[in-house]
């Protein structure tokens, strides 16, 4: 997912509605009543619903498409569309939340559920029929038990792999999964096959996502608890720590200096694009992205399990109702259409992602390409033993995507030790911890 400005931009979400709201709440029950008897007579009003949302042309293209579409089956609804590019999206929506005039219909990223949740922004979708949706994956659009949002495109954290490299090392991923053990132990294997300055796993050390996969794997919790603190288990650090420490030392993994050039996803500074390794950590949708870099090469699995599994599933993006929506029952009715329509379905296609209903993906599949199907394996391969999906916790976007990568990085560089650099870690959480 993008980060891009998150700190910022949940910064003057957090200062700018916090202001706006001091001595108001959100829709009273007056409002709430007012709403409900007034659904009964939508099906004849004539209603207007905003909808806000980022993305790429194509994603913008289809959903002009849908919205048409829902208008032929739905003639009294009529939408004002606003959309834009990443950048700037989240700034001009805390603008129009502050001033309580939200889009009615709001794509939104899983990093600002908690903070646009926690300030009662948005509306209870309840209403939405998920039964064709995986339920770790619903679950993930819920806010104390309530279902506030829901998943409009499917996700997977995993690992990608050049299976071209591997099949001619003589070596196989298992297709039913891997413990943590076994992929060390491939990856050793492996290693002995190979030239000096070639290498076989992206370093994991400084990859907070991936440990936070170990950690739960092992039993131990998430690494930062859904209320916002600390919990790194510091025997489960250390020991994955030193795992990579060994790695290092045996050249299964790259030096410090060749790793931290790696840039994912670039034709020439991606390690596994260049031949430098041949696993690493990453999200389903963008295995069609190293596929077109290695078109036929590239294989996808869960990430490695232990007494847990290690990966999760995950939404794309989500649609979320403006609380002080004049709407909501409609613009609620719109999203269940969106997500579980077969005519809405085609043209989306995997502009958000994999479809999230098993219906609409079970259509699609016939048309998909074959970068479209790592895409597909890899969330079926994690579904079939997955963990709850947690977003970052609120205001810990810069501890992880820069606090963690600091000090994993120093231990690398051989600058700090195992047990130093879980002490940083945990003197540093005092600066998220509320």
């Amino acid at each position: 997912m993008k980060r891009i400005s998150k700190k910022l931009t949940l910064a003057a979400l957090s200062t700018v509605i916090g202001l706006s709201l001091t001595g108001c709440g959100g829709a009273s029950s007056t409002d709430n009543k007012t709403a409900s008897a007034s659904g009964a007579d939508n099906a004849n009003k004539q209603i207007k619903l905003r909808i806000s949302w980022w993305g790429s042309q194509p994603r913008h293209d289809a959903t002009l498409k849908i919205l048409d579409l829902y208008k032929k089956k739905n003639p009294n609804v009529t939408f004002e569309s606003e959309y834009s590019g990443f950048d700037g999206y989240i700034d001009k929506l805390t603008t129009e939340a502050a001033a309580k005039n939200a889009p009615d219909i709001i794509q939104l990223d899983a990093a600002w559920l908690a903070d646009w949740n926690a300030r009662g922004l948005l509306a209870d979708l309840s209403s939405v029929n998920l039964k064709d949706m995986d339920a770790s994956l619903a679950d993930s659009g819920k806010y104390k038990g309530k279902q506030t949002t829901v998943p409009i495109g499917k996700n997977a954290w995993g690992i990608v792999y050049d299976k071209g490299a591997l099949d001619k090392l003589g070596l196989q991923m298992p297709k039913d999964g891997i413990t943590w053990d076994d992929f060390f132990k491939l990856a050793r294997e492996a290693k002995q096959k190979l030239g000096k300055d070639q290498y076989v796993l992206q370093d994991m050390s400084s990859n907070w996502e991936t440990y936070w996969s170990y950690q739960l794997s092992q039993g131990k919790g998430y690494a930062i608890t859904p209320e916002g603190k600390f919990n790194y288990d510091k025997d489960t650090y250390i020991k994955w720590v030193n795992i990579f420490s060994d790695l290092r030392k045996e050249g299964v993994v790259p030096p410090a200096d060749v790793m931290t050039g790696d840039k994912e996803l670039d034709p020439k500074l991606d390690l596994m694009i260049n031949g430098k390794i041949i696993f690493r950590s990453a999200h389903a949708a963008q295995a069609s992205s190293w596929d077109s870099m290695k078109p036929g090469s590239i294989g996808v699995a869960a990430m490695p399990k232990a007494a847990q599994a290690g990966g999760w599933l995950k939404a794309t993006f989500f649609f979320g109702v403006s609380q002080d929506s004049k709407y909501r029952e409609e613009a609620a009715k719109f999203v269940d259409w969106f997500i579980n329509d077969p005519e809405a379905g085609e043209i989306s296609g995997t502009t958000r992602g994999v479809p999230v209903s098993s219906k609409i993906l079970a259509q699609l599949q016939p048309k998909f390409t074959p970068a479209d199907k790592l895409t597909v394996d890899m969330i079926d391969q994690t579904a079939s033993n997955t963990q709850k999906y947690l977003p970052t916790p609120k205001g810990w976007d810069a501890f992880v995507t820069k606090d963690y990568k600091s000090i994993g990085e120093a231990l690398m560089f051989g600058k700090t030790n195992p047990e130093q650099a879980y002490n940083d870690l945990k003197k540093k959480s005092s600066d998220y911890e509320k």
